[in-house]
C-alpha cells in the first residue's frame, strides 16, 4: 500500500486562475481579473513548490500540467521559473511531460515560442469548434480561422499539441458534427479531447436551462449517436478513444490525465487545486483556498495554499481507482482494486455486467466495453460495495 502510487506515477498540476473572460459553460475555477501581479503570484507558487519537496522528496516526477483558467495568459517568464524550480525540486523522468493550455485569443509565436524554451512540450489548444456561430454561442472571444491559426502555430512550435473540441451543442445534428469532427481528424494533433457539452449548475449556461431559454440542446439519444459516431470515426482514423472523452493513437496519450485515471499521486497548487498524495503509506485528498485573493494571502501568510488534507479510507481509495480506472479502455486490475480494499469485486455482480455486455474480463483486468463506458455512472454503482 505504501507506494501503491507507483502504479500510476506522480504529476504536479499547476493552476492559473484568470481568464479574458468567463465561458458560459465553464464549472472551472476561473476569474476575469483587469490587473494581475504576475511577480507575487511567481513567489507563491515557488513557495508551494518548496513545501511539497520537502514533503515528497525524491520523488520521479513524470508530468506538469499548468491548467485554468488560461495559463496562456501566463508570462513565460513565470513558466519559466516554476519549471526551473519544478526540475530542482525532484527528478524528472525520462519522458517528463509539461502540458500548457492555451486559448487562441492569448496565442502568438513569440509567446509559443517563450514556453517552449522555458521546457513546455505539449500544448493543448482550446479550439472548442470550428463554427463561428457556435463559437459566438459559447462565448469564447475567437473565431474559426483565429483558433486554426493558433493551432498551426502550436504545431509548428510544440513537438506534442491536443486541442478541444465540445459536441451536442445548441442546435447541432449528426451531420454537422461528423463533417465537423472528419475535418478536425486532418489538422494534424496527435491527441483530441471531445468532450460532450454538460449543463452544470452555477454556470450562465446552467442558469439558463433553468429559465428554460436555452434553446435547441439535443435529446438524449441525439446525444448518445454523436458519442458513438464520435468513437467510429477517430478509431478509424487511428485515434481511438483511450478514455472516456479522449482520443490518441499509441504514445500520443496524456501522460498527466494518465495519472489521475491510473490513480497515481498528483499534487495540486494554485486556487482550487485538488491534490492526491500519499504520506508515510496513507493517501490524503488535498484541496486549496478557492477564490485567488484567499489562496495567494494564504500562501503568503501561513505558508501554506491548502484548505484541507483528509487521509482517505480504503474503501474510498478502491472506490475512486475503479471509477478513475473504468473510464479508460485498459481498465483496472482486480488484483489492486482487492489490495486497495481489502476484499475482491463481486463476482455475481461481475458476471451480471459482462451478460449484458457492459464490461469484461481477461488475464486479471476488469474493462468497460464501449457501450459500457457510454453507461459508466450506472455501471460503477453496480460494482461499488453498498451502492
Amino acid at each position: 500500500m505504501t507506494e501503491d502510487y507507483r502504479e500510476g506515477g506522480f504529476g504536479l498540476y499547476v493552476h492559473w486562475p484568470f481568464c479574458a473572460a468567463k465561458c458560459p459553460y465553464c464549472d472551472f475555477n476561473s476569474h476575469v481579473a483587469g490587473k494581475i501581479d504576475q511577480a507575487r503570484w511567481q513567489a507563491a507558487y515557488l513557495q508551494e513548490i518548496a513545501r511539497l519537496g520537502a514533503e515528497l522528496p525524491g520523488r520521479i516526477l513524470n508530468s506538469v500540467y499548468f491548467g485554468g483558467g488560461t495559463p496562456s495568459l501566463m508570462d513565460p517568464a513565470l513558466v519559466s521559473a516554476l519549471l526551473e524550480a519544478i526540475r530542482a525540486t525532484w527528478p524528472v523522468s525520462n519522458r517528463f511531460e509539461v502540458t500548457l493550455e492555451a486559448n487562441p485569443t492569448s496565442a502568438e509565436a513569440g509567446r509559443f515560442r517563450a514556453y517552449r524554451e522555458a521546457g513546455v512540450n505539449r500544448a493543448s489548444v482550446g479550439l472548442q469548434a470550428l463554427d463561428d456561430a457556435d463559437l459566438r454561442r459559447l462565448g469564447r472571444l475567437h473565431d474559426a480561422d483565429e483558433g486554426l491559426a493558433a493551432l498551426e502555430m502550436a504545431l509548428v512550435v510544440f513537438p506534442r499539441v491536443s486541442f478541444d473540441l465540445i459536441y451536442a451543442r445548441q442546435d447541432q445534428t449528426l451531420a454537422g458534427w461528423e463533417a465537423e469532427l472528419r475535418r478536425a481528424l486532418t489538422l494534424g494533433a496527435e491527441h483530441l479531447s471531445l468532450y460532450q457539452l454538460t449543463i452544470e449548475p452555477g454556470t450562465a449556461f446552467g442558469a439558463r436551462h433553468a429559465r428554460g431559454t436555452l434553446a435547441g440542446l439535443p435529446d438524449e439519444d441525439l446525444a448518445a449517436d454523436m458519442y458513438f459516431l464520435t468513437q467510429e470515426i477517430c478509431e478509424s482514423a487511428g485515434l481511438p478513444a483511450y478514455e472516456i472523452s479522449n482520443h490518441a493513437g499509441p504514445g500520443g496519450e496524456s501522460s498527466h490525465n494518465l495519472i489521475y485515471w491510473r490513480y497515481g499521486d498528483y499534487a495540486g497548487i494554485g486556487p482550487g487545486a485538488h491534490g492526491r498524495i500519499t504520506l508515510r503509506g496513507r493517501r490524503h485528498a488535498t484541496r486549496t483556498h478557492l477564490l485567488p485573493g484567499s489562496w495567494l494571502e494564504a500562501v503568503e501568510r501561513t505558508g501554506t495554499g491548502e484548505s484541507a488534507r483528509v487521509a482517505l479510507p480504503a474503501s474510498e481509495q478502491a472506490g475512486e481507482y475503479l471509477m478513475m480506472g473504468l473510464r479508460l479502455r485498459e481498465g483496472i486490475s482486480l488484483a489492486r482494486y482487492e489490495r486497495l480494499a481489502g476484499f475482491p469485486l463481486s463476482s455475481s455482480k461481475i458476471n451480471e455486467l459482462a451478460d449484458l455486455g457492459l464490461i469484461e474480463t481477461d488475464a486479471g483486468t476488469l474493462r468497460a466495453t464501449r457501450r459500457g463506458r457510454a453507461l459508466l455512472n450506472p455501471v460503477i454503482r453496480e460494482l461499488l460495495p453498498g451502492e
